[in-house]
């Protein structure tokens, strides 16, 4: 297994008029490319559920939204916790929803 690669995409500013700070990398890792964005505690201004562990993130947390290179309008991006992004390779996720289940 070779090790992941992390590159800057893009500026790494976040866009004009933007809430909070955010940083913006692209990831290869055995299950693909992703486009991996940090998001700040103080840009975290909803609650979103984490795909690694179905809890909940709340307002002002630090978490990364990540999504495929191919997705080119981002549509399928999910918020998760870091570590359990980190973990994803080493565990399945706790609940499998269907794709047209409610997204939060």
């Amino acid at each position: 297994m070779s090790p992941r690669k992390n590159r800057r995409s893009g500026s790494g500013h976040p866009p004009a008029g933007g809430g909070g700070a955010w940083a913006q990398e692209t990831e290869d890792a055995p299950d693909g490319q992703w486009v991996v964005r940090s998001i700040s505690g103080s840009g975290a201004v909803k609650a979103y559920r984490c795909p690694g562990c179905d809890q909940e993130i709340p307002p002002g947390v630090a978490h990364v939204v990540a999504w495929r290179t191919d997705d080119r309008g981002g549509e399928d991006r999910r918020h998760w916790h870091r570590p359990c992004w980190q973990a994803r390779g080493r565990r399945s996720p706790r609940v499998l929803r269907s794709r047209n289940a409610p997204r939060h």
